[in-house]
Parts: structure tokens; sequence; C-alpha cells
């Protein structure tokens, strides 16, 4: 039991060497880790204690593990946040409202910062996928609604806020399979969602913060419309 315990405070001491090296700015994104046999010696652990601090970082996506070259420093953690709440959602401890509640949240304040830090070149970006987001075939605009989204978020300049968008676009995709393109294939809600994708790119342009506040709720009204008809239909099933 007490050699379980040392095994574990020495896996630590190789999390907590890594983040010393990351705050003195001697390991950076792309970074190569030294060899599982320097950490070792460096630190005073075993070998195991190294490979079970590799296992946890690469698990979180602080790390990736390239066969043959070695462990570099990723950064990678939206698809650990993407399994992480993957994992909650199977067990009830969130649902589909309030996965929509955050991202509309969080779309909100992207979609604020973007009107503070947007370039020129980034509204540009957004006017072409909007106008072919008025042309292209359902498929395709499912593509792009995401995409939209996405280039809104980076515009924000916020790693957090991007970061988490992306999870949670994951996490509705994952388990409402089929939501964005029964949104965009249904002719009412198709121009609903227009009019707020326009009315987003608009206040973008304009600098505009109430037309901002107004485009998000619009295209949240349909999106929570659509969740919540998906899971009385859910509860139907269950009931049946």
């Amino acid at each position: 039991m007490e050699e379980d315990r040392t095994e574990n405070k020495s896996y630590m001491k190789v999390i907590d060497y890594i983040k010393k090296q990351i705050r003195n700015g001697e390991l950076n994104i792309g970074g190569k880790l030294p060899a599982e046999r320097e950490l070792s010696e460096i630190l005073g652990i075993s070998r195991n204690s190294v490979r079970e601090a590799i296992r946890t970082l690469d698990i979180m996506g602080v790390i990736s593990s390239q066969q043959g070259a070695g462990n570099f420093l990723t950064g990678n953690f939206e698809n650990n946040l993407v399994e992480s709440l993957s994992m909650l959602f199977l067990l009830n401890q969130i649902d589909y409202r309030q996965v929509s509640e955050l991202r509309r949240a969080l779309e909100m304040e992207a979609l604020m910062l973007a009107i503070d830090h947007i370039t020129d070149e980034e509204i540009q970006t957004l006017v072409k996928i909007v106008s072919q987001l008025e042309r292209e075939s359902e498929a395709n605009n499912v593509v792009l609604d995401k995409k939209m989204h996405y280039n809104i978020a980076l515009a924000s300049k916020n790693t957090l806020i991007i970061n988490i968008l992306q999870a949670l676009s994951e996490i509705l995709d994952k388990f409402i399979v089929d939501l964005r393109r029964e949104i965009l294939s249904q002719e009412d809600s198709r121009k609903i969602l227009i009019q707020a994708h326009n009315g987003m790119l608009e206040s973008l342009i304009k600098r505009d913060k109430n037309l901002a506040y107004e485009s998000i709720n619009k295209h949240f009204s349909i999106i929570d419309q659509k969740i919540k008809e998906k899971e009385l239909t859910m509860l139907k099933k269950h009931d049946n």
C-alpha cells in the first residue's frame, strides 16, 4: 500500500517538473520532452512512474506521444474536454438543455469579443461563408454553419472560449446527430437561422452589440426549440 502511494507521488514529480519547464519558458508547444530514462534520472524516480505520468499527460491532451520520436508538448485540450463532457452526458450529469445554455452564453461572449477584435480579413471570410450558406446544398450548409461559428469564435481571440465552444459543438453533434441537418432542411427554421446569421455578420461589420445580442438569441431560440422536441420524442420512447 505504501509503495502505491509512493508511486503516485513520484508520477506527480514529472507533472510538476513539466509545469516548471513551461513556466520558465524552457518548454513550449511543439517542444520535445526529455526521454523517459533522462526524466527518471533527473527526478530520481522509477521509469514506471515516468511512464504513468506520460500516460496521464497524454490523456489530458497536454502531450502527444509519437512512436519512435518521443513525447511532444501539444496542449490539445479540446479532445480531453469532449471526452469528459461526453462521459458526464452519458452519466446523466448534464443534458442537451444545459449544453445549449452554456453554448449560448459562450457564443454571445465570443460575438461580443469578436466585435472588439475582428479584423477586416476575418470579416471578409465570414461574408463569404454566410453568402454560401444561403445558396449551398443542405449537406454543405451543415459544414458551413459549423465553419461560421468557429470563425466567429476565432475572432474573439479567446483561446478558452474557442476550445470550449468546439467541445460543446462536438457534444451536440455527437448526441443529437441530425440536429443541424434537421434545422437546415426545414424551410421555416432555415429562414430564421439565415436571418440570425446575417444579423450576427451585420453586428460585426457595424460593431453593434445590441444587434449581436438580438441575433444570438434568435439563433438559439430555434436550436432550443428543436432540442426540446428531441427530448420530448426521447421521453415518449422511454415511456413506451
